[in-house]
Protein backbone atom coordinates (compact mmCIF):
# COMPACT_ATOMS: atom_id res chain seq x y z
CA UNK A 1 0.00 0.00 0.00
CA UNK A 2 1.22 3.76 -0.50
CA UNK A 3 1.28 5.90 2.93
CA UNK A 4 0.94 9.07 1.23
CA UNK A 5 0.81 11.60 3.57
CA UNK A 6 -2.28 13.52 3.65
CA UNK A 7 -2.55 17.16 2.44
CA UNK A 8 -3.08 18.74 5.69
CA UNK A 9 -0.41 16.60 7.52
CA UNK A 10 1.66 18.21 4.68
CA UNK A 11 0.94 21.59 4.70
CA UNK A 12 1.19 21.78 8.59
CA UNK A 13 4.76 20.31 8.98
CA UNK A 14 5.50 22.44 5.86
CA UNK A 15 4.51 25.87 9.20
CA UNK A 16 6.35 24.43 11.75
CA UNK A 17 9.57 23.42 9.77
CA UNK A 18 9.76 25.89 6.72
CA UNK A 19 13.19 24.95 5.48
CA UNK A 20 12.33 21.33 5.19
CA UNK A 21 13.42 18.40 6.26
CA UNK A 22 13.24 14.55 5.34
CA UNK A 23 11.00 12.98 7.32
CA UNK A 24 8.08 13.01 4.98
CA UNK A 25 10.25 11.97 2.68
CA UNK A 26 11.28 8.73 4.87
CA UNK A 27 7.98 8.33 5.83
CA UNK A 28 6.43 5.80 3.02
CA UNK A 29 9.12 3.28 4.00
CA UNK A 30 9.09 4.21 7.71
CA UNK A 31 5.43 3.29 7.69
CA UNK A 32 5.87 -0.10 5.28
CA UNK A 33 8.80 -1.52 8.33
CA UNK A 34 6.46 -0.54 10.55
CA UNK A 35 3.66 -2.49 9.54
CA UNK A 36 5.76 -5.78 8.07
CA UNK A 37 7.75 -5.51 11.46
CA UNK A 38 4.15 -6.12 13.42
CA UNK A 39 2.48 -8.56 10.45
CA UNK A 40 -0.09 -5.63 10.52
CA UNK A 41 -2.60 -5.60 7.54
CA UNK A 42 -3.39 -2.15 6.78
CA UNK A 43 -6.53 -1.17 6.13
CA UNK A 44 -6.65 2.84 5.40
CA UNK A 45 -4.56 5.71 6.43
CA UNK A 46 -6.71 8.50 8.51
CA UNK A 47 -8.11 11.51 6.43
CA UNK A 48 -7.73 14.20 6.41
CA UNK A 49 -6.09 12.92 9.93
CA UNK A 50 -3.71 15.27 12.17
CA UNK A 51 -1.56 18.36 11.56
CA UNK A 52 1.60 16.69 13.31
CA UNK A 53 1.44 12.41 12.24
CA UNK A 54 0.59 10.49 10.14
CA UNK A 55 -2.62 8.26 11.67
CA UNK A 56 -3.24 4.41 9.99
CA UNK A 57 -5.85 2.18 10.64
CA UNK A 58 -5.04 -1.49 11.24
CA UNK A 59 -5.30 -4.92 11.77
CA UNK A 60 -3.52 -7.27 14.30
CA UNK A 61 -2.11 -10.21 13.78
CA UNK A 62 -5.23 -11.40 15.71
CA UNK A 63 -7.32 -9.84 13.35
CA UNK A 64 -8.19 -7.10 16.72
CA UNK A 65 -8.21 -3.32 15.05
CA UNK A 66 -5.40 -0.87 16.17
CA UNK A 67 -4.02 2.52 15.01
CA UNK A 68 -0.75 2.44 13.85
CA UNK A 69 1.02 6.54 14.65
CA UNK A 70 3.70 7.79 12.64
CA UNK A 71 5.28 11.39 14.14
CA UNK A 72 8.59 13.14 13.76
CA UNK A 73 10.96 14.16 16.21
CA UNK A 74 9.33 17.55 16.99
CA UNK A 75 6.67 16.65 17.42
CA UNK A 76 7.66 14.67 20.86
CA UNK A 77 6.10 11.44 19.95
CA UNK A 78 8.46 9.75 22.94
CA UNK A 79 7.06 12.45 25.36
CA UNK A 80 3.46 11.23 23.78
CA UNK A 81 4.43 7.24 24.49
CA UNK A 82 5.69 8.32 28.31
CA UNK A 83 2.13 10.27 29.25
CA UNK A 84 -0.06 7.47 27.56
CA UNK A 85 1.72 4.45 29.28
CA UNK A 86 1.26 6.77 32.80
CA UNK A 87 -2.26 7.34 32.24
CA UNK A 88 -2.95 3.69 31.55
CA UNK A 89 -6.10 4.19 29.35
CA UNK A 90 -7.44 5.94 32.32
CA UNK A 91 -9.55 9.04 30.06
CA UNK A 92 -7.09 8.48 27.07
CA UNK A 93 -6.50 5.99 24.27
CA UNK A 94 -4.31 2.94 24.82
CA UNK A 95 -0.91 2.53 24.51
CA UNK A 96 -0.67 -1.26 22.99
CA UNK A 97 3.22 -1.13 22.30
CA UNK A 98 4.98 0.57 25.38
CA UNK A 99 8.26 -0.04 23.56
CA UNK A 100 8.85 0.31 20.21
CA UNK A 101 11.08 2.24 17.29
CA UNK A 102 10.93 5.61 18.03
CA UNK A 103 8.34 7.76 16.37
CA UNK A 104 5.89 5.03 16.23
CA UNK A 105 2.98 4.13 18.55
CA UNK A 106 0.26 1.54 18.13
CA UNK A 107 -2.52 2.55 19.65
CA UNK A 108 -6.46 1.04 20.64
CA UNK A 109 -8.85 1.99 17.79
CA UNK A 110 -11.20 4.45 18.99
CA UNK A 111 -14.05 5.90 16.07
CA UNK A 112 -12.07 8.15 14.62
CA UNK A 113 -14.77 10.01 12.65
CA UNK A 114 -16.77 10.95 15.93
CA UNK A 115 -15.45 13.32 18.05
CA UNK A 116 -17.31 14.94 20.79
CA UNK A 117 -17.73 18.06 18.92
CA UNK A 118 -20.12 16.45 16.86
CA UNK A 119 -22.54 16.75 20.09
CA UNK A 120 -24.34 19.87 20.53
CA UNK A 121 -21.97 22.70 22.42
CA UNK A 122 -23.21 22.29 25.83
CA UNK A 123 -23.28 18.56 26.07
CA UNK A 124 -19.29 18.67 24.09
CA UNK A 125 -17.96 20.50 26.67
CA UNK A 126 -19.56 18.71 29.43
CA UNK A 127 -18.04 15.90 27.94
CA UNK A 128 -14.62 17.31 26.94
CA UNK A 129 -14.46 18.47 30.50
CA UNK A 130 -15.06 15.34 32.54
CA UNK A 131 -12.64 13.82 30.49
CA UNK A 132 -9.91 16.51 30.80
CA UNK A 133 -10.58 15.80 34.82
CA UNK A 134 -9.69 11.77 34.59
CA UNK A 135 -5.88 12.74 32.76
CA UNK A 136 -4.53 15.21 35.71
CA UNK A 137 -2.97 13.11 37.54
CA UNK A 138 0.46 13.43 39.40
CA UNK A 139 3.36 13.24 36.89
CA UNK A 140 6.18 10.25 37.23
CA UNK A 141 9.01 10.72 39.78
CA UNK A 142 11.73 12.43 37.68
CA UNK A 143 9.82 12.85 34.30
CA UNK A 144 10.88 13.61 30.88
CA UNK A 145 8.09 16.17 30.52
CA UNK A 146 8.82 20.06 29.67
CA UNK A 147 6.82 22.47 31.78
CA UNK A 148 4.52 24.40 31.59
CA UNK A 149 7.19 27.45 32.43
CA UNK A 150 9.49 26.00 29.88
CA UNK A 151 6.49 25.85 26.82
CA UNK A 152 5.29 29.06 27.61
CA UNK A 153 8.74 30.99 27.59
CA UNK A 154 9.57 29.80 24.22
CA UNK A 155 6.44 30.97 23.03
CA UNK A 156 6.63 34.19 24.38
CA UNK A 157 9.79 34.72 22.83
CA UNK A 158 8.68 34.25 19.83
CA UNK A 159 5.71 36.58 20.01
CA UNK A 160 7.26 39.02 20.79
CA UNK A 161 10.01 38.79 17.86
CA UNK A 162 6.91 38.27 15.66
CA UNK A 163 4.79 41.14 17.23
CA UNK A 164 7.20 44.12 16.69
CA UNK A 165 5.72 45.35 13.67
CA UNK A 166 2.21 45.58 14.85
CA UNK A 167 1.27 48.19 17.54
CA UNK A 168 -2.10 46.76 18.26
CA UNK A 169 -0.53 42.67 18.00
CA UNK A 170 2.16 43.89 20.23
CA UNK A 171 -0.18 45.25 22.94
CA UNK A 172 -2.44 41.87 23.02
CA UNK A 173 1.33 40.29 23.24
CA UNK A 174 2.12 42.26 26.25
CA UNK A 175 -0.80 41.80 28.02
CA UNK A 176 -0.17 37.75 27.14
CA UNK A 177 3.13 37.70 28.15
CA UNK A 178 2.37 39.74 31.64
CA UNK A 179 -0.11 37.18 32.38
CA UNK A 180 1.90 34.05 32.10
CA UNK A 181 4.27 36.35 34.48
CA UNK A 182 1.87 36.54 37.02
CA UNK A 183 0.28 33.06 36.61
CA UNK A 184 3.51 31.45 36.62
CA UNK A 185 4.73 33.16 40.14
CA UNK A 186 1.78 31.43 41.54
CA UNK A 187 1.08 28.15 40.39
CA UNK A 188 -1.32 26.02 42.73
CA UNK A 189 -0.45 22.67 41.59
CA UNK A 190 1.41 20.66 39.51
CA UNK A 191 -0.46 18.05 37.39
CA UNK A 192 0.37 15.64 33.93
CA UNK A 193 -1.55 17.61 31.34
CA UNK A 194 -2.98 16.77 28.04
CA UNK A 195 -1.09 20.32 26.29
CA UNK A 196 -3.09 20.72 23.33
CA UNK A 197 -6.74 19.49 24.09
CA UNK A 198 -9.78 20.13 22.74
CA UNK A 199 -13.38 18.90 21.41
CA UNK A 200 -11.98 17.10 18.48
CA UNK A 201 -8.95 15.40 20.67
CA UNK A 202 -11.67 13.39 22.26
CA UNK A 203 -13.07 10.23 20.34
CA UNK A 204 -16.02 7.72 21.12
CA UNK A 205 -14.52 4.37 22.57
CA UNK A 206 -15.79 1.16 23.02
CA UNK A 207 -13.84 0.88 26.27
CA UNK A 208 -14.98 4.08 27.20
CA UNK A 209 -17.69 6.28 25.53
CA UNK A 210 -14.82 9.14 25.16
CA UNK A 211 -11.14 8.97 25.66
CA UNK A 212 -8.41 12.06 24.91
CA UNK A 213 -5.94 11.58 21.82
CA UNK A 214 -3.04 12.86 20.90
CA UNK A 215 -1.65 14.76 23.60
CA UNK A 216 1.44 16.96 23.09
CA UNK A 217 2.00 16.58 27.51
CA UNK A 218 3.05 19.43 29.73
CA UNK A 219 3.38 19.24 33.53
CA UNK A 220 2.15 22.66 35.27
CA UNK A 221 -1.01 23.62 36.42
CA UNK A 222 -4.63 22.16 35.68
CA UNK A 223 -5.89 25.97 34.11
CA UNK A 224 -3.40 25.80 30.96
CA UNK A 225 -5.29 22.74 29.98
CA UNK A 226 -8.84 23.75 30.41
CA UNK A 227 -7.52 27.14 28.88
CA UNK A 228 -7.89 25.84 24.88
CA UNK A 229 -10.89 24.29 25.50
CA UNK A 230 -12.22 27.96 26.45
CA UNK A 231 -12.29 28.85 22.76
CA UNK A 232 -13.55 25.58 21.00
CA UNK A 233 -15.55 26.40 18.17
CA UNK A 234 -14.10 29.56 18.51
CA UNK A 235 -15.34 30.99 14.72
CA UNK A 236 -19.02 30.33 16.10
CA UNK A 237 -18.31 32.70 19.04
CA UNK A 238 -17.28 35.22 16.41
CA UNK A 239 -19.91 34.93 14.15
CA UNK A 240 -22.41 35.60 17.03
CA UNK A 241 -23.35 39.09 18.28
CA UNK A 242 -23.20 37.51 21.74
CA UNK A 243 -20.19 36.01 21.56
CA UNK A 244 -17.73 37.70 24.39
CA UNK A 245 -20.48 37.50 26.60
CA UNK A 246 -20.81 33.91 25.96
CA UNK A 247 -17.22 33.44 25.59
CA UNK A 248 -17.17 34.88 29.70
CA UNK A 249 -19.70 32.50 30.52
CA UNK A 250 -18.08 29.91 29.60
CA UNK A 251 -14.88 30.81 31.36
CA UNK A 252 -16.81 30.62 34.36
CA UNK A 253 -18.79 27.83 33.33
CA UNK A 254 -15.56 25.60 32.74
CA UNK A 255 -14.27 26.57 36.57
CA UNK A 256 -16.54 26.10 38.42
CA UNK A 257 -16.91 22.38 36.89
CA UNK A 258 -13.21 21.88 36.99
CA UNK A 259 -12.42 23.46 40.47
CA UNK A 260 -10.31 25.82 38.94
CA UNK A 261 -9.49 29.24 39.64
CA UNK A 262 -11.87 31.65 37.04
CA UNK A 263 -9.25 34.24 36.62
CA UNK A 264 -6.35 31.84 36.13
CA UNK A 265 -8.43 30.10 33.46
CA UNK A 266 -8.78 33.68 31.90
CA UNK A 267 -5.46 34.70 32.05
CA UNK A 268 -4.48 31.62 30.37
CA UNK A 269 -7.17 31.79 27.88
CA UNK A 270 -5.51 34.99 27.14
CA UNK A 271 -1.88 33.56 26.62
CA UNK A 272 -2.87 30.22 24.84
CA UNK A 273 -4.71 32.39 22.37
CA UNK A 274 -2.83 35.44 21.63
CA UNK A 275 0.03 32.67 21.15
CA UNK A 276 -2.36 30.71 18.48
CA UNK A 277 -2.90 33.68 16.70
CA UNK A 278 0.41 35.35 16.74
CA UNK A 279 1.74 31.88 15.66
CA UNK A 280 -0.69 31.57 13.13
CA UNK A 281 0.18 35.30 11.35
CA UNK A 282 4.01 34.14 11.43
CA UNK A 283 3.03 31.30 8.91
CA UNK A 284 0.86 32.63 6.93
CA UNK A 285 -2.70 32.24 7.98
CA UNK A 286 -4.60 36.16 8.42
CA UNK A 287 -8.14 34.60 8.42
CA UNK A 288 -7.23 32.73 11.49
CA UNK A 289 -4.86 35.10 13.08
CA UNK A 290 -7.65 37.46 13.13
CA UNK A 291 -10.29 35.08 14.58
CA UNK A 292 -7.96 34.58 17.79
CA UNK A 293 -7.02 38.24 18.23
CA UNK A 294 -10.47 39.19 18.04
CA UNK A 295 -11.47 36.62 20.15
CA UNK A 296 -8.69 37.01 22.63
CA UNK A 297 -9.27 40.98 23.09
CA UNK A 298 -12.37 40.42 24.77
CA UNK A 299 -11.08 38.70 27.74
Amino acid sequence: MAFEPPPRLVKALGETAPDGDDWLEKLPTAARQAVALRELTVERVQVPGGRSSLVVLVRQPSGGPAVLKLAPRRARPESERAALAHWGGTGAVQLLEPFTAEGVLLLERLHPDVSVRSLPEAKALLEAAGTLRRLWVEPPGGHPFETVAERTGRQASAMRATASGSADVAGLVDSAVGARAELLAGAPEQRLLHGTFRQSKVLAGERMPWLAVGPDPVVGECAFDLARLVRDRVEDLIASPSGAATTRRRVKRLAESLDVDQERLRGWTLFRAVESGVRALRVGRPKDAELLLEFAGWL
